[in-house]
């Protein structure tokens, strides 16, 4: 994608953890920022809501995206039907293909989407297939997209990271599946966001994915240890078992943290993959984040910075801070 000019990025899910979090590092790069918004209303209390152009409507209507998408070089997908509703893969489908036609329809230069890391083969869960489809349907859309495959993302309001936070916390001793021993590349928020920037300056028609992960290769029962570390909780007793199922632990998740079930259950299915980064390419096109990528303990250092009670403006702290944006149940 050549420009001469900053270019003009609509984000959708502005509301939401990533969107709330990018609207502002885009706005300090410079660039021009419209987000589509179901409500305006729930964007008023942010502190860079005065400094993007802000359209209302729905990412289900045509219509509304046609008029979101005018004018625009680089989309951001940030949408998803993860609620725990049985019929998400379709609406997930369906919304990613009406953005597809109504982007290629009004010229739109890129659409930028962040996708989960999975395996290169193999089962996939519901909820991972589920993301890789969306990626497959928004490349072949017409429009050129850069599909960002990141594994579990580190920062407090980041919901993969809540559960890690709660069940450290709350669980001395824990009985777990056998999922506790897979490899997963996490990686910091903040860094997530530098390549979210990054993507909407890459040069040519890039029509791809990248994987994108932090500096560390861990096993799930290697971060509960290290969070409870960096937190200066005592080692965790873990035990692990072979008969919990993914919807068994969703349960057991779902008892012992606040993060909605609807979203636990599709997260905790997740965790059976390991997800490892198969290629760098992303470091070659948009260079490594300042100071380098985060290393797990200080990714969790930056998250417990704070109190849940304070939750300053995205844009204002440390992304990986809670923030006013963030749900009640986060921190």
């Amino acid at each position: 994608m050549t420009t001469h000019q900053q270019p003009h990025v609509l984000v959708t899910g502005a509301t939401g953890y990533i969107g709330s979090r990018l609207v502002p590092v885009l706005l300090e790069a410079g660039l021009r920022v419209r987000v589509l918004t179901r409500s305006a209303d729930r964007l008023r209390a942010r502190k860079w809501a005065d400094d993007v152009e802000v359209v209302e409507g729905d990412a289900t209507s045509r219509q509304d995206l046609e008029t979101a998408l005018e004018g625009i070089d680089v989309a951001y997908y940030l949408l998803h039907s993860m609620d725990g509703k049985d019929d998400f893969e379709e609406r997930d489908r369906e919304l990613a293909r009406t953005f597809g036609l109504a982007a290629q329809g009004a010229g739109v230069g890129r659409i930028v989407y962040l996708s989960g890391l999975h395996p290169s083969s193999g089962h996939l869960s519901a909820h991972l297939a589920s993301r890789v489809e969306v990626g497959d349907l928004l490349m072949a859309s017409g429009v050129p997209t850069v599909v960002l495959q990141a594994a579990i993302i580190l920062g407090s309001g980041s919901a993969s990271f809540e559960m890690l936070r709660h069940l450290t916390k709350k669980l001395p001793v824990m009985v777990t599946p056998k999922w506790v021993n897979n490899r997963i590349q996490p990686i910091a928020i903040a860094d997530v966001l530098h390549y979210l920037v990054g993507a909407a300056t890459l040069e040519g028609e890039v029509n791809r994915t990248f994987d994108i992960g932090g500096p560390e290769v861990l096993t799930y029962r290697e971060m509960i240890q290290r969070y409870a570390a960096v937190a200066g909780l005592r080692a965790r007793t873990i035990r692990t078992v072979p008969v919990l199922t993914p919807g068994l632990a969703s349960h057991w998740v779902g008892f012992v943290t606040p993060v909605p079930s609807g979203i636990a259950k599709p997260l905790v299915g997740s965790l059976i993959h390991e997800v490892v980064c198969q290629e760098h390419d992303i470091d070659d096109a948009v260079g490594d984040p300042e100071g380098g990528k985060t290393a797990f303990d200080d990714a969790v250092r930056a998250a417990l910075g704070g109190t849940a009670k304070d939750r300053p403006e995205p844009g204002t702290v440390d992304p990986a801070r809670l923030t006013a944006a963030d749900p009640d149940w986060a921190g």
